[in-house]
């Protein structure tokens, strides 16, 4: 198993009125590391798309740990996985790019959806299970 991994920092902008991360925010970071990850393994949502590829989020499960604040350093680690015959589970993980404490463990669970809108597994995922 590959895990691929990003680096990344807390804007100000992104803190709500405590002074940290809010939670929906930590969806965006998730979903930016999901497509670098593809990105290194030569796809990216545009290209799937004109292939009339939809690739869709079904299910997310956040286990949020600890939080970050204004400037923090993070990392964003992720491997894809089978969660069956037709769905696709991105593994992530933000840890504090300082401290090494995971802040955030999350299973995002998709689908690729066909020009019906049918679920199926199209053959060019399969290079992210390497």
């Amino acid at each position: 198993m590959s895990v691929f991994t990003i680096a990344m920092a807390v804007r100000d902008y992104e803190c709500d009125m405590q002074g940290v991360v809010n939670n929906a925010v930590y969806q965006n970071y998730l979903e930016h590391a999901r497509h670098e990850f593809l990105k290194a393994r030569g796809l990216d949502f545009a290209r799937l798309t004109e292939q009339q590829i939809s690739v869709v989020v079904v299910r997310a499960e956040l286990d949020y740990r600890r939080s970050l604040r204004s400037g923090d350093a993070f990392l964003v680690a992720v491997h894809a996985e089978l969660e069956s015959r037709l769905r696709l589970t991105f593994v992530q993980r933000i840890v504090h790019a300082d401290r090494g404490q995971t802040l955030l463990d999350a299973r995002i669970i998709t689908a690729a959806l066909n020009p019906q809108g049918r679920p199926y597994f199209p053959k060019e995922l399969a290079v992210l299970l390497d």
